[in-house]
C-alpha cells in the first residue's frame, strides 16, 4: 500500500463514484440536483471519472477500477527543468531530485511497467491542449463504444 495516500479513503469513494455518480456529485455539492437535467430534457448522461498520480497503478485493487490508464512520458532532463522550476515550501534540499526524486520515480515507474496493462504513453513534452486532445479522443471513442453509437 502507499504510504502518502489513504488508499482505503479512496477506494471508498471510488466504489461510491461507481455505484451512483450522479447522487455522489449531488451530494458533494458538484450537481444541483438529480432531476436538473431530466427536466431539460438530458437522458443517459455518461459520467466520466478522472484520476491522477501514476503511483496509483501500483495499488492493484484501485488500478483494477480503472478503465483506460495513461502514463505521461518524460525524460529526465526535462523533468528535472520542470521541478526546479516549481516552488516548495520547503524547499527541496540540495541534491534531492537526483538523489531521492528521479530514482524513486525510476523504481516506481518500473514496478507499474511490470504489473500494469494496458497502459497508453503519452509525451510528457507535448502541450496541453495536445494532450487533453489525445486523451479526450480516446475517451470519447471509449464512449461511444459502450453506448452502441460507434
Amino acid at each position: 500500500v502507499i504510504d502518502a495516500l489513504n488508499m482505503d479513503s479512496m477506494m471508498r469513494e471510488i466504489y461510491n463514484w461507481k455505484k451512483d455518480p450522479k447522487s455522489y456529485l449531488i451530494s458533494h455539492g458538484l450537481k444541483q440536483s438529480a432531476h436538473s437535467k431530466e427536466a431539460n430534457g438530458v437522458q443517459n448522461e455518461v459520467y466520466v471519472l478522472i484520476t491522477e498520480g501514476f503511483l496509483l497503478y501500483n495499488y492493484k485493487p484501485l488500478n483494477e477500477l480503472f478503465d483506460l490508464r495513461y502514463f505521461l512520458n518524460i525524460p529526465y532532463d526535462v523533468c528535472k527543468k520542470r521541478r526546479c522550476a516549481r516552488v516548495y515550501i520547503p524547499p527541496d534540499p540540495p541534491g534531492y531530485f537526483d538523489g531521492h526524486v528521479w530514482p524513486m520515480y525510476i523504481k516506481h515507474r518500473k514496478e507499474m511497467e511490470d504489473t500494469v496493462s494496458e497502459l497508453v504513453y503519452l509525451d510528457g513534452t507535448k502541450t496541453i491542449h495536445e494532450l487533453f486532445s489525445t486523451v479526450y479522443e480516446n475517451i470519447m471513442v471509449q464512449i461511444q463504444k459502450r453506448t452502441g453509437k460507434f
